[in-house]
């Protein structure tokens, strides 16, 4: 038998705010034995100390998985923090000689009913022998694709793409770190993990860029099915060595030579599951027998692949200076750290202050890079390098975030309103584009945010992918072209519609996705209620069981009935009031009501209309070819996207004559049964991934 441990950090908010009071209870899963209890298990910073506990052998997970054998061992963890809910994770997965880290956030107790919350991780990838069937991607250069950023946040739909499961919005790095402990094995040798984790980072990063699910319909990203995308698990145990590798290499990604769109790398275990792309099993042998991870990849996908680091992190201020920042150094990039250090220190007091923010990287600075280097499960070499950076920014951004939503108020000046004059910058706000005219706009949004369904963003002067996304939902509903483009149109819209919105709420709320922060139950009312209600008719379309309320914002006993019954139907808490999970479980549901599309097929997909289409047309079969025209340009086949309005103008009539001479067809500028046709016929390709996988060699 061999030996691991078991690390446990507590949270009130996941790396923002720790939890340090509560006691610890460890079973072994196998015999039921209590293996570790202690009452006061938390330090200051939300940790528990290193647990010992008795694993299998490591050589059992060195090699391919044997029937009937678990390469690791399972525990259950109890724990119960003073005045938040009891939580219980089942299945905690522990290997020879690694540390498992589970990290717990909890809640108030209330918000539970008084019930502990269950977390229950199913066995790991390798075990389970998975299959990988219907793994379709796009290997085409999109051109939305602007420059490579590494997102702040990926969506992850926890099943199927058609299933009516919920959507997690997940840190990247945390997802990565997730699922490279549910699809491999710690103990292999560190080339070899590097090479798998490469895989999984570019994997996530193609369905992102490509915007693979959203093109199709769906909120989501990425889901956490085998046979479609790769293994994530909500709340699961993540392994020390793994997280260290992941904090080190989270930005860098496989390329094909010529083409900048992360590349499609599919993977499988190699043993059980055969599939044309990287066996993770092979990696071992070949990293054992000398290989180094890029050799590995080439191996598998070939020598036109290279690996790049992107040079945006979204979310971050201050990008990595390019070299680490050690004892006696001395500029503003040391500067930077030690005022996020003292910011983090409020929220983690075991990190000590740092008297003078000066610039000058001496021992008190030094000590407190290795205390944050110690809380945050780093090497503590007291240098802040590229892992320890980003690890920093990470967290300082999460504490402010936090003082935020408690209203605490900011020394720096960050959080200041936005400019009242509302005058346009006189050139476009796009990806990439950063400075106070971008913090100007992102405030306006934010306000519009509370009145209208777009989503929430963080000021922060950094026009990243998530303003983006909140630039493009405006544009939609306000009747714009939705390009992702701050100009002068949508500018002068977004300013008149912050004005409105500042003066007064007159206008229809659409209804926001955040919990309001207190129970909902009766006797209550208010915009809270209004939201549940509308929910809740949302839903009774597709469960009958749910009856139909009156939207009036006053929770009577007809609204109360309706949540005992979609409580009834989704197995929760029967009490008629509508607590955090309860809320979760609503959003859930509601997000998830798109869910019954096939994931491989278009509904706007149809034949010849048995008539020419040209300028000056103007009616529903024009749009469906716009979209078409839309989808081609944002995989590189023309070269601009057009608005999408059922009027044949010059703009498509150009669009038209470019496919036409793509297709090598007469250059007419009209849309006959050819030019429709083979128009339709390559949309589908595209949207369906059918045709678009590319030989490795």
């Amino acid at each position: 038998m061999g030996k691991g441990y078991i690390l446990v950090r507590l949270f009130k908010f996941k790396d923002a705010l720790p939890n340090t009071k509560g006691k610890l209870i460890i079973t072994n899963a196998e015999d039921g034995e209590i293996v570790y209890e202690k009452d006061d298990a938390f330090d200051i910073s939300g940790r528990s100390e290193f647990i010992e506990v008795i694993t299998p052998e490591k050589k059992l997970s060195q090699q391919p998985y044997e029937e009937g054998v678990i390469p690791y061992g399972i525990y259950n963890i109890d724990i119960l923090p003073e005045n938040f809910e009891e939580v219980i994770i089942d299945g905690v997965s522990v290997f020879e000689d690694i540390t498992s880290i589970q990290n717990v956030e909890v809640g108030e107790e209330e918000e539970n009913n008084g019930l502990p919350k269950k977390i229950i991780i199913p066995p790991e990838q390798l075990v389970l022998n998975a299959k990988r069937d219907k793994q379709v991607g796009s290997m085409v250069q999109p051109l939305v694709l602007e420059r490579p950023y590494i997102p702040e946040f990926i969506v992850v739909h926890l099943g199927p793409p058609s299933s009516a499961a919920e959507n997690v919005t997940v840190g990247f790095v945390d997802y990565i770190k997730n699922v490279a402990s549910s699809e491999i094995y710690p103990t292999w040798p560190e080339e070899s993990l590097k090479a798998n984790i490469y895989c999984q980072i570019s994997f996530a990063l193609n369905r992102i860029y490509t915007e693979w699910y959203r093109n199709k319909g769906y909120s989501f990203q990425i889901t956490n099915s085998t046979a479609y995308d790769q293994y994530f698990i909500k709340g699961r145990n993540i392994f020390d060595n793994i997280s260290k590798i992941v904090d080190e290499i989270f930005s860098e990604y496989i390329i094909t030579i010529g083409n900048k769109t992360p590349f499609f790398a599919q993977y499988c275990n190699g043993t059980t599951v055969k599939c044309d792309g990287l066996s993770q099993w092979g990696t071992v042998d070949l990293a054992n027998s000398g290989m180094k991870a890029l050799g590995i990849l080439q191996y598998y996908f070939g020598y036109d692949k290279t690996l790049v680091r992107a040079t945006m992190i979204e979310g971050i201020p201050e990008s990595y200076p390019g070299t680490p920042l050690r004892l006696n150094d001395e500029n503003n990039n040391v500067k930077v750290i030690q005022k996020q250090l003292n910011r983090i220190s409020k929220n983690f007091p075991a990190i000590p202050k740092i008297p003078y923010e000066n610039g000058k990287f001496d021992k008190i600075t030094e000590d407190a890079v290795k205390v944050f280097q110690k809380v945050f499960n780093l090497t503590q070499d007291g240098i802040v390098g590229r892992a320890t950076w980003y690890r920093i920014s990470s967290i300082y951004v999460g504490v402010k975030r936090l003082a935020e939503l408690d209203q605490e108020p900011e020394i720096d000046g960050e959080n200041s309103p936005p400019d009242s004059g509302g005058e346009y910058p006189g050139y476009l706000l796009k990806y990439g584009s950063r400075g106070e005219k971008v913090k100007e706009v992102q405030n306006y949004l934010s306000v519009i945010s509370k009145s209208y369904n777009i989503p929430s963003i963080k000021a922060d002067g950094i026009f990243g992918q998530m303003t983006k996304d909140t630039v493009i939902a405006f544009q939609r509903l306000f009747g714009l072209s939705p390009d992702g483009v701050v100009g002068l149109n949508t500018w002068n819209k977004i300013y008149e519609i912050y004005k409105g919105s500042k003066k007064s709420n007159v206008e229809e709320q659409i209804y926001s996705a955040d919990y309001p922060g207190y129970v909902l139950k009766e006797n209550l009312y208010g915009d809270d209620v209004r939201w549940v209600q509308t929910y809740l008719n949302a839903i009774s379309e597709f469960y009958k069981e749910i009856p139909k309320i009156k939207v009036d914002g006053i929770f009577k006993k007809k609204t109360k009935n309706a949540v005992i019954n979609f409580q009834n139907t989704f197995g929760l808490n029967a009490d008629g009031k509508i607590g955090v999970n309860d809320w979760k479980k609503l959003i859930s549901v509601y997000n998830s009501l798109d869910g019954g599309q096939n994931i491989n097929k278009s509904d706007i997909l149809y034949d010849y209309p048995g008539f020419d289409l040209e300028l000056g047309d103007q009616d529903g079969y024009v749009t469906v070819f716009q979209k078409y025209v839309n989808v081609l340009a944002k995989n590189n086949y023309i070269s601009s996207q057009i608005e999408e309005n059922g009027v044949f103008d010059k703009r498509t009539e150009n669009s038209v004559k470019e496919l036409q001479e793509k297709f090598g067809l007469k250059v007419t500028g009209v849309v006959d049964k050819i030019t429709w046709d083979k128009t339709s016929s390559l949309y589908e390709i595209l949207y369906t991934g059918k045709g678009s996988k590319r030989n490795r060699k």
